[in-house]
């Protein structure tokens, strides 16, 4: 007989101590989601995806959302977001909210695209509201529109402001037709920064008839961390564009860059980058 033992003829039973069985309660016994923050996959490639559900901790933006941003920051490397918010999303916890704060301003210039996917009216108007704010587009689109949104996240770049190096002036001429986004100047900088490594630009010609202004306040920002970025290293800068942001063009940017600015008419290009050409190379 397991566990007794026979001692003077009887039969001793041998007690042995009970084991305990502690059953640890998941996240749900506390009122979470067991997954509240989760990285998507089978997403198209240079795409990444995030999932929210219940209420979200700094714990779970510590242990998902910053280590994305910290592989993309050190692969240097943008990021197209799929953002997914379902009924389910209850919100952040304060220790969240600024965690999330300081996370996006730290990587703010990492974010290409962003597409948020939800059917919850108060996300969506306040996504509308904060993505007219960043340097990079966000789109909202509801749940039924899932493919949609990744469409967009992969789909190529394509800036509205067409844009040419010429290699024997050194000079690269834009020719903006529509609002300034943070995208079209994401592309004038793929296309000069290659040039730049090598040399300096003699000069930039702005050509438009009109100038169109930006998109939104992201477009205007990467406009000033482009010029931030760049203008030590242009010799000049020639406006051929007409109206009165044109005329006063130039004396504005005098207080912002080191390049010598000069206003030049619509219907004077070919004037306008023999000018801007001729910048010397101790000038550019």
């Amino acid at each position: 007989m397991d566990g007794d033992r026979v001692q003077g003829g009887i039969i001793a039973c041998e007690r042995r101590p009970a084991v305990a069985v502690l059953e640890v309660p998941g996240p749900e016994a506390f009122g979470r989601e067991a997954t509240v923050l989760e990285l998507l996959n089978e997403l198209p490639i240079g795409v990444s995806g995030i999932r929210a559900t219940g209420t979200v901790t700094r714990d779970d933006y510590d242990q998902v959302f910053r280590p994305l941003m910290a592989a993309a920051h050190r692969e240097g490397r943008r990021i197209r977001l799929l953002y997914e918010l379902p009924p389910e999303f209850k919100g952040l916890t304060p220790g969240a909210g600024l965690e999330d704060m300081r996370l996006g301003l730290k990587y703010l210039r990492l974010f290409e695209r962003c597409a948020v996917v939800t059917d919850v009216g108060w996300l969506r108007e306040a996504t509308r509201l904060f993505g007219a704010l960043i340097p990079c587009q966000v789109k909202v689109f509801h749940n039924a529109e899932r493919a949609q949104a990744l469409e967009w996240l992969a789909a190529p770049t394509r800036s509205t402001a067409a844009h040419r190096l010429l290699p024997e002036e050194g000079v690269l001429v834009i020719e903006p037709s529509q609002p300034l986004s943070a995208e079209d100047f994401d592309a004038i900088a793929a296309t000069v920064d290659p040039w730049l490594e090598q040399q300096r630009l003699r000069g930039i010609v702005v050509h438009a008839r009109r100038f169109p202004g930006w998109q939104n306040v992201g477009g205007f920002l990467s406009h000033l961390r482009f010029v931030r970025d760049h203008h030590r290293k242009v010799g000049r800068i020639a406006v051929a564009a007409d109206g009165m942001l044109a005329d006063a063009g130039p004396g504005l940017a005098d207080s912002f860059v080191e390049a010598e600015v000069k206003h030049f008419g619509y219907d004077r290009l070919d004037e306008a980058i023999r000018w801007a050409s001729s910048a010397s190379e101790r000038s550019a």
